[in-house]
């Protein structure tokens, strides 16, 4: 590989999947290959959002390991009166981010980055790579019918996923002379029904992974609480009518539907999954290298399983190394 030759990495949709990006990054880190542009959809936008930002994985990973996921998910701003429209407003979220990455441009980022994002109306793909970071992935992330359409330069936009879930193409246009890509849009499930809990085995070989400048983490995580201070009373009365209603619902007498079906968000997700098969094909083909996590066992909104998913994004990347490095380093003959 020639001193000007320019990696560029693409990071899938996927949701809570998507997590195994950090443990993609981090063991790019370790081997010293360099990403010099990055494109992402939906949860890949974000991770490759903050990374083009910080350029450190070791922090993200630490954070999407010890953030306590239940209470951020009681910052979601139902949109209970317009729930037609989609039943997250967006704007709770949209605070967490800022806290996350900090009220950013792309112009300020370290690395160059494009978050990718749906047209609501026309189905047209939208590449975003100027102007707020926090409303592109706010753009990028929201998956139809669950957030409301993001308002963006006269559009309304939903998730990348729709129409590009793993965005090769864009980061090629960008200048990429090599790409790889980490895809977890696309995964074979063998079961839908998991444990919560990782093998011993497993646990310690994540956990002696996990080092950053703690200093860093702490600063996040002070604002992340404060945001949760704010908000203490809302999502105090979130919980308890959540409670409630999952009391109300789970009673046998008030339904004869089984307990293991479904719920209407994994089956929207997976829905769109199924929708985007062909296009993660024609995009495979379009890069150099592609990294397919093992995050079959891990459910669509898990996000309380990150150190499972960067775990396999991690090992995913350490067992294709010769790959990426015959590929992306071997002179061509």
């Amino acid at each position: 590989m020639s001193a000007d030759t320019k990696i560029g990495l693409t990071l899938s949709s996927g949701v809570a999947l998507g997590l195994a990006h950090i443990g993609v990054l981090k063991a790019m880190e370790e081997e010293g290959i360099p990403v010099n542009m990055i494109s992402g959809t939906s949860i890949g936008a974000l991770v490759g959002a903050w990374y083009a930002k910080e350029g450190d994985a070791a922090t993200l990973e630490e954070i999407a390991s010890e953030i306590n996921w239940k209470e951020e998910a009681l910052l979601v701003d139902l949109n209970i009166a317009l729930m037609w429209k989609g039943l997250i407003q967006g704007q709770k979220i949209k605070s967490l981010l800022t806290h996350l990455i900090g009220d950013v441009e792309f112009k300020d980022l370290k690395i160059p980055f494009a978050a990718i994002a749906t047209d609501a109306q026309s189905m047209e793909e939208i590449v975003i790579d100027e102007g707020s970071v926090i409303e592109a992935l706010r753009a990028s992330i929201s998956i139809p019918a669950i957030f409301t359409p993001a308002r963006w330069q006269g559009r309304f936009l939903v998730d990348g996923g729709i129409v590009n879930p793993m965005p090769v193409d864009v980061v090629r246009k960008m200048g990429a002379d090599k790409v790889i890509a980490s895809n977890t849009a696309i995964v074979t499930r063998r079961n839908i029904v998991h444990t919560m809990q990782l093998q011993e085995k497993e646990k310690n070989a994540i956990s002696s992974q996990l080092h950053t400048d703690r200093s860093h983490l702490l600063s996040i995580k002070q604002k992340i609480n404060a945001l949760m201070q704010e908000n203490k009373d809302r999502a105090k009365a979130i919980d308890e009518f959540s409670q409630k209603a999952r009391k109300r619902f789970q009673s046998p007498s008030s339904s004869k539907i089984d307990t293991q079906t479904p719920n209407m968000f994994e089956v929207l997700t997976q829905s769109l999954h199924a929708m985007q098969y062909e296009k993660i094909l024609r995009s495979a083909k379009l890069a150099d290298v592609v990294i397919n996590p093992d995050v079959s066992n891990i459910g669509t909104f898990d996000f309380f399983r990150a150190e499972e998913a960067i775990h396999q994004g991690y090992k995913a990347t350490k067992e294709i190394l010769p790959e990426i490095r015959k590929k992306i380093y071997s002179p061509p003959s």
